[in-house]
Formats: structure tokens, sequence, C-alpha cells
């Protein structure tokens, strides 16, 4: 695959020339999107230079084993020896340079709307949401994000019906963004007697947390309702009118929030609920027109897409997006994510790299 170096090595350039300019400072969004570019190129460069270096240390050896003239066979074993090595070593370089120069998603680094609903199996779902949201709790708490509830709705002790909560932390939505879709789940329920296997099922959608720039809702587009917040059996929480529902008017949206005491945290809470919505909603309508996007993304987004068994009686969790299983259900349940998000995300750029590859030869 014939990268053009030069390319990089030109912005580099532009970006350096742009920095240095004394209006710059006035600018703080430039500066800062400016600043993560000249970061990113540079270690794009940095790979370059090291591919190149590594390019001429093979050339010398392979000229030096080549001459018919050498008779020193310890000093051509010594050559060879250090060829092989650097050819593992540029093989890495190459692969380094490639997944560097992978078009990032400019949202990986905003903070995360988890939304998760109970779906088919009654209880048995309501207990499975409560599992997965503790599951991306200790996830979280793992890697130094926080947790936020903005609403919730429950069915019974252990048991909820839908889950809204905000996720703060490095990277939130670049680490989450493939949890979004249908997760299943297969066990025996504690109440059933016979032992039989039930599958039950619940919905996550990862939204992008979106910024007040993002999206424009007008005040005439939203229909602001108050209403007492209510617990698990409807019994009142609150004296005080303090819960939030908004309906968006153009798309018919509903978000509801009452996790806070005051009517003014709840509204501004279900507003960026609201917000991320139609962001998410924005983004699908633009991605849908965009050719062939499907074949380089695992399913980013497709709340009625499959995409994961908790299989109990088999210890067994599987990906049926990348076919991948992994065992131990009680440690990934106690959030150890991880090496599921890894698998995910080497899936995913495998699949990215491969479209650039294609692309660069058709235009060939």
């Amino acid at each position: 695959m014939g990268f053009d170096y030069q390319h990089y090595l030109d912005e580099l350039e532009r970006v350096k020339q742009q920095l240095a300019k004394a209006n710059i400072l006035q600018n703080p969004a430039k500066l800062k999107a400016l600043s993560q570019r000249h970061s990113e190129l540079q270690e794009i460069v940095n790979y370059i230079h090291q591919i190149r270096k590594t390019k001429n240390e093979i050339r010398d050896n392979q000229e030096l084993i080549a001459q018919d003239d050498l008779k020193d066979q310890e000093l051509i074993n010594l050559a060879e020896q250090e060829l092989d090595q650097l050819q593992v070593k540029l093989k890495k370089f190459k692969k380094r340079f490639e997944l560097l120069t992978i078009p990032r998603d400019p949202l990986d680094e905003r903070d995360v709307i988890l939304e998760i609903r109970a779906g088919a199996g009654g209880d048995e779902a309501g207990l499975f949401a409560c599992e997965l949201f503790r599951m991306y709790s200790r996830y979280a708490e793992k890697n130094n994000m926080q947790v936020t509830i903005i609403n919730s709705s429950q069915s019974g002790i252990g048991s909820i019906k839908e889950m809204i909560a905000q996720i703060q932390g490095a990277n939130a939505y670049g680490n989450l963004k493939y949890e979004s879709g249908v997760h299943r789940v297969q066990r025996i329920p504690e109440t059933e007697k016979s032992g039989r296997v039930h599958t039950s099922t619940a919905t996550v959608a990862v939204l992008p947390k979106a910024e007040e720039t993002d999206i424009e809702i007008k005040p005439e587009q939203v229909k602001v309702d108050t209403f007492r917040s209510s617990g698990p059996g409807g019994q009142s929480v609150n004296t005080t009118d303090s819960a939030i529902r908004l309906t968006h008017l153009p798309t018919g949206l509903v978000v509801t929030c009452q996790d806070e005491k005051s009517q003014h945290k709840n509204k501004a809470k279900a507003f960026s609920v609201l917000r991320s919505r139609l962001l998410e909603a924005r983004r699908a309508r633009e991605q849908a027109k965009i050719d062939n996007l499907r074949s380089s993304q695992i399913g980013t987004g497709d709340r009625s897409e499959k995409i994961r068994t908790y299989n109990y009686p088999q210890d067994r969790i599987t990906d049926h997006r990348i076919k991948y299983s992994w065992n131990g259900i009680e440690d990934i349940l106690q959030g150890g994510l991880d090496k599921i998000i890894k698998q995910l995300k080497q899936f995913d750029q495998g699949l990215k790299l491969k479209k650039i590859k294609d692309n660069h030869e058709a235009s060939k």
C-alpha cells in the first residue's frame, strides 16, 4: 500500500505556520483544534522518519550481503540476523503508521448519554437491564469516569424499566460507542423451578453528549410539562412539581427527567438528553447518505441490532458482530469490559484500513 508520506509532512508544516500566527490566541477553539492536529501529525511524521530510516538500514544490509567479494561469513551472518530484525521492526512501524492515519471520529472525546431499557422477558429483562447499568457504572469507575443518573424508572427491587445517565471522562464516547444495540441474556431465573433457560433482552443506546452549539432547539418547538416525581409503585417522592417532561414537537421525541429535586436542574438535564438524541438522529441521516458506510462500521447505533448474548449456562459472552466470545460473565459484568472494547476497536480499525486500501487501489 503506497501511502503519500509527503502529504503528512506538508500538512504538519502548514499547521505549524498557522500556530505561529499572532492572532491565533484570539481564537481559542481554532487554537485547540490546531494544537490537537499538530500533536496527531507529529506522531505520524515521527513514524514516517522511523519507516524511512529502517528502510535505509534494510537496504544497507541487503547490499552488504550481496557483495560478491565479501568473504567474512561471520559478518554476513550478523547482517542477515539484523536484516530479519529490521524487517520485523519495519512491519510494526508501518502498522502503527496505518492506524494513526485512520480518520478519527471527532466525537470520540465527548461525554456519553447512556440509555438502557428493559426489553422482552418480563421481570428478568428488568433485572438484566439493571445488571447492564451496574456493569457500565463499574467500568466507568475503573476508568476514572463519572456517572450521573438523569432519569430512572424502576420496576421492582434490583429491576429497572429505563435508566438514563451521563458518563463523563476521557474518550468516553470513543470507548463505549460500540455498546449500542440489543443485549440478550440466557439463564435460569431464580424463580424457575423446572430449570428451564429463559431468554431476555435489554436495549442500550450510547449517544455522544451534544453541545448547545451542535443543535439549535427553538422554544416554540418544545412542549414543557411539569409533574411530581414518583418512585417505585408510583408513590410520591417530592411534594412539588419538580419533574420535567419535554416533547419535541417536530419529531415527537419525549424526554422525562425527575431525579433532581430542582425543577431547573431536571429541565437542564432533559434538554441535554433531547439535544443528544437530535444530534444522533442527524448523524444517522448524514451517514445513511454515504455509500457503503455500514461496511466500514460494526454497528454503532442501531438500537434494533442484536449485538451480544450473555449465556450463563456456558459462562460465555458472544459478540455477534465480530463473531468472538469471552468466558467469565461475572468478571465482565463487574466492569471488566476492557477486553471486549479492545477487540471491537481492533476489528473496526481493520475494516476502516481495508476501506482506505480499497479506495487507494481504486484511485490508481
